[in-house]
């Protein structure tokens, strides 16, 4: 039989159709994989509170400023299962006898940790659960919230941190 003669094959028996639906479906899985994720995992960035946490912007601001009047200085040290604090401030500024400090994960919410530390002449100590690596965001501040200091550590390469407030020079338009 010649070429021309030769029955014609179903377009499902040729590779080509195949071929070129392939990308197509491919990205059809994916897209419904992806849309999968999205609804059925947490995304723990996202505040629920966010226009109230924007409006404590300026709060936050005028605390760190507070620290930076009185000229706190804290030294962290984080170790197995432990958290001490040493907090010095300029001669005649009064230490308070209890300290709020906030461990908190950049990308974990429900890992943050806080802790009221008790202690006198600027020495606090506490027992703390066990953290995980990576970097850790620190708040410091006193138990009236008047003042704070921030700042990070990493865990578990450098479980020492010096916290120095400082003047916020920006501008608050």
């Amino acid at each position: 039989m010649s070429k021309l003669m030769q029955p014609r094959q179903p377009w499902y028996r040729h590779p080509w159709p195949w071929i070129l639906m392939a990308g197509p479906a491919v990205v059809v899985v994916a897209g419904i994989i992806t849309a999968w994720i999205a609804a059925s995992t947490h995304d723990g960035l996202v505040a629920d509170d966010y226009y109230k946490q924007g409006l404590a912007v300026n709060q936050k601001l005028a605390r760190n400023d507070a620290a930076a009047r009185m000229q706190l200085e804290a030294r962290l040290r984080l170790s197995a299962g432990r958290i001490e604090l040493r907090l010095a401030a300029r001669d005649d500024a009064p230490l308070p006898a209890r300290l709020r400090v906030t461990l908190a994960h950049p990308t974990r919410g429900d890992e943050d940790q806080v802790f009221i530390l008790a202690g006198e002449k600027g020495a606090y100590a506490g027992q703390i659960a066990a953290l995980g690596p990576g970097r850790w965001q620190v708040v410091i501040e006193d138990e009236a919230a008047t003042w704070r200091l921030a700042g990070s550590v990493q865990l578990p390469d450098k479980p020492e941190a010096l916290f120095i407030a400082a003047e916020n020079h920006n501008d608050r338009r």
